[in-house]
């Protein structure tokens, strides 16, 4: 089983990485939180992994920090909750206000994300948050700024929302509004902008 991968940054895209270790390509699952904190191609890159392995596939999820795998393992451990939906939902929300929201019991925070209905959050709360009180769900997470301006980059963005669910619609209200509070390119901080405007 692979638990950790090191190795150079070759792709990056807001749903997946391709890191090259030992001259192999290994396709890495994000969510966008390890997304933003990548460093740029052809830099030297570190995850924390969980391999899935299934019948017809194994599929490598990857993470930036050891809180984000934590949550992804907890949010597996839920019944109805894949991999796919948990990584999702880490995508919807960032790591230490996920953890905030299980440890309050917030179930209708976990409602907003695309993907989780009322059943899934009220699971998640009911089963998660002893775990999420003791894993320091009070923390405050720090903020980073917001972000960018490039029609490119909007059009990037708007991708991305819509891949994790959201309706083309909102998506682009979110990164319009996202981009008249920033003052620089940056995608990752765009979405995350939006992200912010649509929770």
């Amino acid at each position: 089983m692979i638990a950790h991968i090191t190795g150079q940054l070759f792709r990056k895209t807001t749903q997946s990485v391709i890191i090259e270790a030992g001259g192999i390509g290994y396709e890495v699952f994000v969510p966008l939180s390890t997304f933003y904190a990548l460093p740029e191609q052809d830099e030297t890159v570190s995850l924390h992994i969980y391999t899935h392995v299934r019948e017809d596939a194994l599929l490598l999820f990857g993470f930036s920090s050891r809180l984000e795998k934590e949550l992804f393992l907890m949010l597996i451990s839920v019944s109805g909750i894949g991999p796919k939906l948990a990584v999702n939902i880490l995508s919807g929300i960032g790591p230490q206000e996920l953890l905030d929201a299980m440890a309050k019991g917030d179930a209708n925070r976990l409602q907003t994300i695309p993907g989780v209905g009322k059943k899934t959050a009220e699971r998640i709360v009911l089963e998660l948050k002893e775990k999420a009180i003791r894993l320091g769900g009070e923390r405050e997470e720090a903020q980073g700024p917001a972000a960018a301006v490039d029609d490119a980059l909007c059009s990037d963005a708007l991708s991305a929302l819509v891949n994790l669910g959201y309706s083309a619609k909102a998506a682009k209200k979110a990164v319009d509004k996202a981009r008249q509070t920033v003052n620089n390119n940056s995608l990752e901080l765009l979405i995350k902008e939006a992200l912010r405007v649509l929770s």
